[in-house]
């Protein structure tokens, strides 16, 4: 259903043990993309020096048979909220610019290296990841795959924007973003790409600038369910074995009839209904029904939710004496943190478990659930830009769907589901926390499906 024509891991680590090409050829490719085209907005530091010095070691323990992953001589990128030992870690702001450097990278970077993955640079995103658009102020917006070239562009989705562009444009085999609220899942659902959260305790945010440490998980970007697998073999705690593709007959899926498709555009309605009807001929049992606990979940968070209050713990000190340095949509939407009070935070963590056990009880009958990803294909930058009520009403309704995912502690897979040609569309596979292992090779079974029609 997806025209994506991406370099997947496998390819590319299999042309490297042919001879077909080297670790340095494919990290000057991505290094050349970055300096062109989106490039200047898709990263906010370009690691020229070091991303050659991996690749040639990496050539090099090639040549002496050693490969210590699939990820071994492969350019990736990672989000601008990873520490890097000696440089501040920026998340997409000029706040904090002149910070103190870190001490110590990132743990996920560290595991992408010892496994001889070439990281390239630090990608833009929505300033602190506080939104699900893209935009940013600061350093630009890269601008979607699709339509790239008409009125200024469309969003590239956030808060992972510069991520999924850096896969799109070749500047990386895959991406390493955030995902607290759909972070990862946006994105990749807005630009074709296949897009994993996996359940948030599975991957350390060790050296990772926290935006809401209840919903926080970490996740890639990539262009294939076998890609994004590959890459969480290395990045967690522990590994899942590798995905095989599961009978798709008899497969049961809940796919909610309340909130998740409201105000769905055409596009997106004529993709949703094609997969749900190539799912059903190929013996998958869809059951469509309300689940009222995603119709109470805007209640719950009517005060700003898990992300104001933690953001604003995190951000208080700067927000009071250097708020003007902030992307004001996303600084006034941090303050509302600040009006929640201790008691507000201790009933949100009861409500959650109240809300994760309602929504447990009706999936238990089910594998998983099912959904469009986003309701909306990407709407254009410069009708946004413009607009702070057009900002907010696409900034809630994009993030509505995956939101939900997070607030459930659940891990989620985005798999493209339009046609070649069409605006890219995301699918939506998720299952409850723990399910990580038949998420993936349920999606590697509808990844297979898709790629048959």
């Amino acid at each position: 259903m997806s025209n994506t024509a991406l370099t997947r891991v496998d390819q590319a680590a299999h042309a490297l043990k042919l001879g077909a090409t080297t670790a340095v050829q494919l990290t000057e490719s991505a290094l050349t993309r970055a300096a062109q085209g989106e490039g200047p907005r898709v990263f906010t530091r370009v690691f020229t020096d070091s991303a050659l010095a991996e690749a040639r070691a990496s050539d090099g323990l090639r040549a002496a048979g050693l490969a210590r992953s699939p990820l071994e001589g492969l350019p990736i990128s990672v989000k601008d909220l990873f520490d890097i030992e000696g440089l501040p870690t920026t998340a997409g702001s000029r706040l904090l610019a002149n910070a103190a450097p870190a001490t110590q990278t990132a743990q996920v970077v560290q595991r992408l290296r010892r496994a001889g993955a070439i990281i390239v640079g630090t990608t833009n995103m929505t300033e602190f990841a506080y939104s699900g658009l893209g935009l940013n102020p600061h350093y630009g917006t890269p601008r979607n795959v699709w339509a790239r070239d008409e009125d200024g562009g469309r969003i590239p989705g956030g808060s992972s924007s510069g991520a999924a562009i850096s896969v799109t444009d070749g500047m990386a085999i895959a991406a390493i973003g955030s995902d607290t609220g759909g972070s990862v899942r946006i994105p990749s659902a807005l630009n074709g790409l296949t897009g994993f959260k996996p359940t948030a305790r599975r991957v350390s945010m060790q050296g990772v600038l926290p935006l809401s440490a209840n919903l926080d998980s970490i996740g890639p970007l990539a262009p294939s369910v076998r890609c994004c697998a590959a890459i969480d073999a290395v990045i967690a705690h522990h590994a899942l074995p590798e995905p095989q593709a599961v009978p798709l007959a008899g497969l049961r899926l809940l796919a909610p009839t309340n909130v998740v498709l409201d105000g769905m555009d055409a596009a997106v309605a004529a993709a949703w209904q094609r997969a749900l009807a190539r799912l059903s001929q190929a013996g998958v049992q869809i059951t469509e029904a309300a689940v009222p606990a995603f119709g109470e979940l805007a209640q719950i968070n009517s005060k700003g939710g898990f992300t104001a209050a933690e953001a604003w713990a995190w951000h208080r000190g700067h927000l009071e004496t250097r708020l003007a340095e902030y992307d004001p949509r996303v600084g006034t939407r941090i303050l509302r943190g600040k009006a929640q009070s201790a008691a507000d935070y201790i009933d949100l963590l009861a409500a959650r478990q109240a809300w994760m056990a309602q929504v447990k009880s009706q999936l238990a009958p089910f594998d998983l659930l099912i959904m469009p990803t986003v309701p909306v294909v990407a709407p254009k930058i410069a009708d946004l830009q413009a607009n702070d009520e057009a900002y907010f009403a696409a900034n809630g309704l994009i993030l509505r769907n995956p939101t939900l995912i997070n607030f459930l502690d659940g891990c989620a897979v985005s798999l493209p589901c339009h046609r070649a040609g069409e605006a890219p569309v995301g699918l939506s596979l998720a299952g409850t926390a723990g399910q990580d292992a038949r998420l993936l090779n349920v999606a590697l079974a509808v990844e297979t499906l898709f790629a048959q029609t």
